[in-house]
């Protein structure tokens, strides 16, 4: 539902996306998705999503129609090109392949063209099956890992300065940066800055903006 609305909103506001890998739910959904995002600026407006995002609703696929309460947590990566600051050694590397999944049709393969690369010395892990190409997922698969490291090694410095690495991590109540309220009633709010609107049904079909901007006008005036 959420993957949903920030392709709605690339489409807004120009972005190309494209989906790098997707895990289905165990019942319906999507569990985990990674997807790319390019367009001017991109990176400079998505980056105030990250964070856990709270949904409310009545779930379609409960037969009692009672409330549900769900998280999402959003990583948002610059694209790392070619970077020496981030060369990583073979040997720091496990690599495996497997056939990719999918609903059908062409997302289906015959061969083991997916992806996983596992950076051991961080336990970090990437995956990419979009292409039916083994060396282009692992091409973007690197390029992935390179983002997650550089988004790690930052991470580890605002720990060092302020400790405060984790205050949004963790997938729970009191963590979320924005919600999204579908029963009782209608309110998407965002606890950072206290913006809100009652029309979900155009948060939904992507209309971020309004609370893109708020957020990038409150962490500019801390910067002043």
């Amino acid at each position: 539902m959420l993957y949903r609305m920030y392709v709605r909103y690339c489409e807004r506001s120009g972005f190309k996306v494209k989906e790098l890998d997707s895990l289905s739910g165990d019942t319906a959904g999507i569990k985990s998705v990674s997807f790319l995002v390019s367009g001017e600026n991109a990176y400079g407006y998505l980056k105030s999503e990250k964070g856990v995002h709270r949904l409310v609703r009545i779930s379609p696929f409960d037969s009692g129609s009672r409330r549900h309460t769900s998280f999402a947590s959003l990583e948002v990566m610059p694209e790392i090109e070619q970077n020496k600051e981030f060369d990583i050694k073979p040997d720091e590397l496990r690599i495996d392949t497997y056939r990719a999944s999918g609903a059908g049709g062409q997302h289906v393969n015959t061969t083991d063209s997916a992806v996983r690369i596992t950076h051991l010395p961080t336990n970090t892990v990437v995956t990419c099956q979009n292409e039916r190409s083994q060396i282009k997922n692992k091409d973007t698969a690197l390029k992935m890992l390179k983002s997650k490291l550089a988004q790690l090694k930052e991470e580890q410095h605002a720990e060092k300065l302020s400790d405060i690495k984790g205050s949004n991590k963790k997938i729970e109540w009191g963590n979320q940066i924005r919600s999204y309220v579908f029963h009782p009633y209608n309110m998407v709010k965002d606890h950072r800055t206290n913006y809100e609107t009652s029309n979900t049904t155009a948060v939904m079909d992507g209309e971020l903006q309004p609370f893109i901007d708020e957020y990038l006008k409150k962490a500019g005036s801390k910067n002043v």
